[in-house]
């Protein structure tokens, strides 16, 4: 069911609004013609469960920032 594939997903975005955006926008850019758009939205969403779709962690991104500025 779509419900179990978007409480995965919220696992890694806490905020449902944007889950929303980045998974419609995944949706756009993955969809392939001649094939239904449910499909390509639980793949999306399956994707989204497994990984991260806003990218690196925010905890990793702060480490990063404070290497920058050192070697700076």
């Amino acid at each position: 069911m779509r419900s179990n594939l978007i409480y995965g997903a919220l696992t890694h975005v806490k905020n449902r609004y944007q889950l929303c955006l980045l998974a419609s926008k995944a949706t756009r850019k993955l969809h392939k013609p001649n094939t239904r758009l449910q499909d390509t939205m639980n793949e999306v969403l399956y994707q989204f469960r497994s990984e991260n779709p806003m990218g690196r962690p925010a905890r990793q991104a702060e480490v990063t920032r404070k290497e920058e500025r050192r070697a700076a």
